[in-house]
């Protein structure tokens, strides 16, 4: 694979997992083995799953317990942030781990009841609209507005999350850092998203790096995502992760 395509391990918090110093010790085996990065699904409530941490906790753990490996949450929901409060936890969070967030945004889903019910936005149209509001705060925020700054300049990368086939969500991740595409059919739709993003940034005058982060199951052939563009290739467990399967997967290392 190109240097480029970086490989990492794409976790919930639940059930098995639901354990900040397990997580931190995973995270731990894992930069030992070769892994690039350490991703956590960041949610309230997912049913059936009856164990279920807070992800923002468990990555200061991780960050203790590494010094390389790249984490961050894949993806929280900004409508239901508050951007100042955000704001001052990615920036610790990136000083405590000396410059290794990303932060992964995205509108959330109310499927699993973590929205309504505790009085949160559910409509699409108004969390697209609180999402890129918190955007431009955070922005402002991190650029000196709050002290301390991230150590990561001129911001921590933000990847934004897009759900197959739709469009919209693509045309903001072209303005950020990277694009988190969920639901892919197939390396050539990663392919056709990453063409519209380079064509968007170059219309947009957007210069800069740029990442497209797949996921799929152990044991992936990651050859045929890199071509079609990838350059971060995940390693996900789904919604009930096993910890053999996890530690199956550190031991056999980002080229097993």
């Amino acid at each position: 694979m190109p240097a480029a395509a970086r490989r990492a391990l794409f976790v919930a918090p639940f059930d098995e997992l639901a354990d900040p110093r397990l997580l931190a010790g995973l995270a731990a085996d894992a930069e030992a083995a070769g892994w690039d990065g350490f991703f956590l699904w960041d949610h309230i409530v997912y049913h059936p799953t009856s164990a279920v941490l807070d992800p923002w906790i468990a990555m200061a753990a991780i960050a203790m317990a590494t010094n390389k490996i790249v984490m961050g949450p894949l993806v929280t929901p900004l409508s239901r942030r508050r951007p100042h409060k955000l704001a001052r936890e990615t920036a610790t969070l990136d000083v405590l781990s000396k410059g290794r967030l990303v932060l992964g945004v995205g509108l959330g889903s109310d499927n699993h009841g973590e929205l309504a019910p505790f009085g949160e936005v559910a409509d699409p149209r108004t969390q697209a609209q609180l999402l890129d509001e918190a955007l431009v705060k955070l922005e402002d925020y991190w650029s000196g507005t709050f002290v301390p700054r991230p150590v990561q300049q001129p911001r921590i990368p933000i990847w934004a999350a897009a759900r197959w086939p739709y469009r919209r969500p693509v045309r903001r991740a072209a303005r950020l850092d990277g694009l988190f595409p969920i639901d892919l059919p197939g390396p050539e739709a990663l392919a056709e998203l990453a063409g519209e993003v380079g064509q968007q940034r170059a219309d947009d005058d957007i210069s800069g790096p740029f990442d497209f982060a797949v996921t799929n199951p152990p044991g992936t052939d990651p050859a045929p995502w890199v071509a079609a563009g990838a350059t971060w290739c995940l390693d996900g467990f789904g919604a009930q992760p096993k910890l053999a399967d996890v530690r199956a997967a550190i031991a056999a290392g980002p080229e097993g």
